[in-house]
């Protein structure tokens, strides 16, 4: 048998991005097949699962897990690879932070179906049917994962060694990363201290972004179709939205370069609870509205006027971190879906 050590990858409820972003790592893939076997990856090889489950507890020697987890198969998934891994990888947002897939959590597993089985102009299902966990036909029983009410993240169903932020992932970082544990691994070297998030600078995207800052006073906000921005300024300056301020680096600012607004996905700073609240009370505090001596409830009323041009609050400030919020999902008539108030 190899001694080298062992690669996996394993996809959750994700978009499919974090694999491609791993082969976009241009040549180093080469050298990642040198140093590496890889001991399971669906994505790029005709692995089962009963293959992971024929490995000795900890034979994975590093894990990259990517996806939130958005029914029983995820988090059976992640259970597994625990057990398997020594070091399990949150990989890309989804794992890190719940992403794209946690804003499902605004809303509840019934409405969701309804969405899609229901009202989507492109069905025809007039019997209002959706997926069952088991299904009895003539060859036998079918079965289908539990889709759960509420999705998490990877670290709020087993321990999670690192995590490496992104939708997706940069792929100077992957490799960055890589580097870091096969050195680990092959040489002894040490390795960051458990938890840590890794592939981030720890200062703030507006420090990596050379847009021109001065001071804020926001009377309007648009949407990226809106308006054409000025190349130099501040995007946030101008009215679009920017989640710079309470997002991590580590990315390079890629997406203000181009004219859209950073959106968040490298989690929030160091010390930082909730990367929604911390943005949303720096954006109260750039709102330019009203006049000194203004009667509060005109002043109420202008703020509300410019806080009204914020197109979906929620998810602009929690798109990729609703999971990992103080919020973590809404309330549903009055129900977090637990049975509980």
């Amino acid at each position: 048998m190899s001694e080298k050590p062992k690669l996996a990858m394993y996809w959750g409820a994700a978009c499919g991005g974090c694999e491609i972003s791993v082969l976009n790592i241009h040549e180093h893939i080469l050298t990642v097949d040198e140093i590496f076997d890889i001991a399971f990856f669906p994505c790029i090889a005709d692995f089962k699962v009963h293959h992971v489950e024929s490995y000795d507890d900890g034979y994975i020697d590093v894990c990259l897990f990517n996806g939130a987890i958005r029914n029983s198969e995820n988090e059976e998934m992640a259970h597994l690879l625990r057990k398997k891994s020594k070091v399990l990888v949150a990989f890309g947002s989804c794992a890190y932070e719940g992403c794209i897939p946690a804003l499902s959590n605004l809303t509840s597993k019934e409405a969701t179906f309804n969405t899609v089985y229901g009202e989507n102009a492109s069905l025809d299902n007039p019997d209002g049917i959706v997926p069952l966990t088991e299904v009895d036909v003539a060859e036998g029983t079918l079965t289908l994962p539990e889709f759960y009410h509420t999705v998490k993240s990877l670290d709020q169903v087993v321990d999670v060694d690192y995590y490496l932020p992104g939708c997706p992932p940069e792929s100077h970082q992957i490799w960055a990363v890589l580097q870091v544990v096969v050195a680990g691994l092959l040489e002894g070297a040490p390795l960051p201290p458990a938890g840590s998030v890794v592939g981030v600078t720890n200062v703030a995207v507006c420090e990596e972004c050379d847009r021109v800052k001065n001071e804020k006073n926001i009377e309007k906000f648009y949407r990226p179709y809106q308006i054409i921005p000025d190349p130099e300024q501040c995007l946030l300056e101008q009215g679009i939205v920017c989640m710079g301020l309470a997002t991590n680096g580590g990315c390079g600012a890629l997406c203000p370069q181009v004219g859209m607004g950073c959106r968040g996905c490298y989690g929030p700073l160091p010390g930082v609870e909730d990367q929604g609240a911390k943005m949303l009370s720096a954006v109260a505090s750039v709102i330019g509205a009203g006049e000194v001596g203004m009667e509060e409830a005109e002043l109420e009323e202008k703020i509300q006027a410019v806080v009204d041009t914020i197109a979906d609050p929620a998810g602009t400030f929690y798109r990729f971190s609703m999971a990992h919020s103080m919020l973590q999902r809404a309330k549903v008539n009055g129900s977090n879906g637990k049975g509980e108030a």
